[in-house]
Parts: structure tokens; sequence; C-alpha cells
């Protein structure tokens, strides 16, 4: 786990600065000079859900599960690579740091700190997510990392200017917060799918679709923060089997209202394999200069 010094981490209660601290018993604590302090849960993660914590439905232990398994099998690992691709170059060679907002289970931040090892440049990472399951996969693949329970819509626990990079994959954008944090020199990497993403096999288990005009509300919802810089196109061809397809169908948003079961018996009378493809586009940010800058 890095020091405290590799990211200036903010409490979420008073925003005074958080350190990283080690109890005698040897666990982990996040603490600040005001005396709010966070304990590291067993499985390496820290909860800094305060108040009434948040509104907002987080990804299930089975949502957790199916999309582990999924991404496990390295089905989307030509997208990782590419994510990897566009953040690694902007990355400084020393006391580089990246966010992961939206981590997930920490399989694409741990394809990118790997593609940056390899070039030499040390990283240091947070991953925020909502789901705490989610987390505990995320703190077992990247324990060099600092994983964070945090609602995203929710002041960054980041201080202003500290940080290279922020990644987003198919996670919601709080683009004021990402300008405040991101360095001058930094950028924004957006993933997102495109039009006829998994078509064929939505159609079959009721995933949700692609919303029609997403890429322009995207494009305007960083207006005034950020400018546009480049997009890749990643198309993905799938042949999966049907536990595979069912894996893939609930590990996103439609988890939250499709059944497991349904799915799979929709599945079952259909010939395997399956065939279908993945749709997504990379896009990335650079910010737009400030006031005074």
């Amino acid at each position: 786990m890095p020091s405290s010094t590799d990211l200036p981490l903010l409490c979420p209660v008073c925003s005074n600065p958080l350190d990283l601290l080690e109890t005698d018993s040897g666990q982990s604590r996040l603490a600040c000079p005001s005396g709010h302090s966070f304990d590291a849960a067993r499985q390496g993660y820290f909860n800094l859900l305060v108040g009434k914590g948040t509104a907002f439905e987080a990804d299930s232990s089975a949502m957790v599960q199916a999309r582990s398994d999924f991404l496990g099998d390295g089905h989307y690992r030509s997208l990782a690579d590419a994510v990897a691709d566009a953040v690694v170059p902007f990355l400084p060679e020393d006391r580089a740091a990246v966010l992961d907002s939206g981590t997930g289970t920490g399989h694409y931040l741990r394809v990118l700190l790997d593609a940056a090892a390899t070039q030499g440049r040390k990283v240091a990472a947070l991953g925020l997510d909502i789901s705490k399951f989610a987390l505990r996969r995320a703190a077992r693949l990247n324990p060099e990392a600092l994983n964070l329970v945090c609602d995203i819509w929710q002041p960054l626990p980041l201080a202003d200017d500290s940080v290279d990079a922020v990644t987003v994959i198919f996670a919601p954008r709080n683009v004021p917060e990402f300008a405040r944090v991101l360095r001058p020199s930094g950028r924004l990497v957006v993933v997102t799918p495109r039009s006829g993403h998994l078509a064929s096999l939505a159609a079959v288990t009721g995933m949700l679709g692609i919303e029609e005009g997403k890429e322009a509300r995207l494009a305007e919802a960083m207006g005034g923060y950020f400018d546009a810089e480049t997009t890749v196109v990643v198309d993905i061809p799938l042949r999966l089997t049907r536990l595979e397809a069912a894996a893939l169908a609930f590990m996103g948003p439609a988890g939250h209202h499709l059944d497991r079961d349904a799915v799979s018996a929709r599945l079952e009378v259909l010939p395997a394999p399956l065939m279908t493809e993945a749709k997504f586009q990379i896009m990335v940010f650079r910010p737009r200069k400030r006031a005074g800058t």
C-alpha cells in the first residue's frame, strides 16, 4: 500500500489532510488532524462514506462475482490494453498518480499499472467505488493501490491538482471534481459503449440498450472543464458459452433488475456458442486552462 505522501487525500468530514497510519496491532488506518479516522476493512479497502452514506444502489455481490468471472477470463483484455495505451504516455516517470473512478473489481487498473511498470513508471493509484463487494476484489487484485468506498457524486477525497490521469470506465462522471483533482497536464479518459453494443445478446436477455445521443451528452457535460482530444474505437467479437453470456448480461447495470435464473433460461434455448460484439469508445479529454493560470 502506498505511503500517505503518494496521494494527498482529504478527510470526507472536514477536508483536512488524511494520513495513512498503522496501528500497534498492524491495522491500517486513515486519520486526519481533527480526529476523524477510518480503519481498513479486513479485505484491505477503506470505507469513506459518512453521514447517511449514499442514496445510490451499489452493485451486489452476485453482480460483482459475474463481472469478476467474465473479466477474469480475459474477454475484455483488448479494451484494458487500449485504456492503458491511452493513459500511460501522459504519466510522468516519477511520482505519477492515477485515479480510477468507479474501479469496480480493479481489472482495468491492474492492466494499467502493469503497463506503466514495464515502462519504468511508478504509479500511486486510487480506486473509488460505491460497492464494498467490488472493492474487496479490487483490494486483492491491486494491493498497492488505495481502494476506497466513496460516493463519486460527493466531493472526491483528493486535493486539488493531485493526479495525472482519471479513468472512468462505464462509471458515473463527476466532471467538476475530475477537473479539480487533475493536474493541468493530466488527462481524463472515459470509456463508454457505442450504439450496437452487445445488441444480439441484449435482445434476448433484456439488458439495457444504449441511449440515443449519449455521445453528444457526454461532450456537452465536459463543456467548461475539458476539451476532447482523441477518440479510439474498440470492437471485440465475442464467442461465448451460455454461462459466460449470462455473466455478461448480469454484471452491468441491468443486473440490478434482471433475474439471473430467467436470463439463463432464455439463453438455454439458443444454440451455443453465442455470438455477439462489444462496441466501445475511449475518449481522451484534456483540462481547459483555468482562469488565472
